[in-house]
């Protein structure tokens, strides 16, 4: 199993996951590029990433396997199994978008220039992601934590060296035009797609328009969980993957 990271995410995220999953698979975790373990340059579409991480399969003697991506690294998963759908067995789409709208569009826009001046060594890092943690939880499960849970967050990758952000830049100006729909039909592999009921990123019914559009694939909205579904209801996960 290959775990993707959303876009500004990395590996150390999974965690929480990884003593169950590697009861059931070889288990690979790989920052993309612009993300804190692996450098640039940056790609500047989803198939460069896609083929970052055939080329590491390759280099770990890796045939097939079963790609589960997070928002962004759903994407990079979805399009992998399109276009080089013989490396792709399974597919999970976690929290994903078939397209972006007018809004994510001028999300990742906005997002896509405070970066810009995080990397630049100014101050957009820490209203970047506060912009981002805003859409990324549920509100039940911000309830559960701590008063200065966000803002503790926040302080903490605002730290991250400058070199995140210009990656996140590249990440970001991905998205301000993504469109997946004429590919997502070419998908061959059994696909299991997750969408949180209240995700204010990629709400539920892109989740559903993904399903609708991959042959043959299964759909679970889980209930009371955000973009952060991932995160908030990792049990739930793991039985779907079960």
């Amino acid at each position: 199993m290959i775990l993707l990271n959303g876009g500004l995410m990395s590996i150390a995220a999974w965690d929480p996951l990884i003593p169950d999953l590697f009861q059931r698979w070889r288990v690979v975790r790989c920052d993309f590029r612009g993300q804190l373990r692996t450098g640039g340059p940056f790609p500047s579409s989803l198939d460069e990433h896609a083929r970052d991480v055939i080329d590491l399969m390759d280099a770990l003697g890796i045939e097939t396997a079963h790609w589960m991506g997070v928002s962004f690294g759903a994407e990079v998963a979805m399009v992998a199994a399109a276009l080089h759908g013989h490396r792709v067995q399974q597919l999970t789409v976690i929290t994903a978008t078939e397209r972006t709208d007018a809004r994510m569009r001028r999300d990742a826009t906005e997002g896509h220039a405070l970066a810009e001046q995080a990397a630049a060594g100014g101050e957009g890092g820490a209203e970047l992601f506060r912009q981002i943690f805003n859409q990324t939880w549920s509100d039940q499960w911000l309830a559960r934590q701590p008063a200065d849970f966000l803002e503790s967050r926040i302080r903490q990758v605002t730290a991250l060296p400058p070199e995140f952000f210009a990656g996140s830049a590249a990440i970001l100006a991905i998205l301000e035009d993504l469109d997946l729909t004429p590919i997502l039909g070419h998908i061959t592999a059994p696909t299991l797609v997750i969408g949180g009921a209240e995700d204010r990123m990629f709400p539920p019914e892109h989740s559903r328009a993904i399903a609708a559009l991959i042959p043959g694939a299964k759909l679970e909205i889980v209930e009371g969980t955000g973009h952060g579904l991932l995160f908030e209801r990792a049990d739930r996960v793991l039985e779907l993957l079960a």
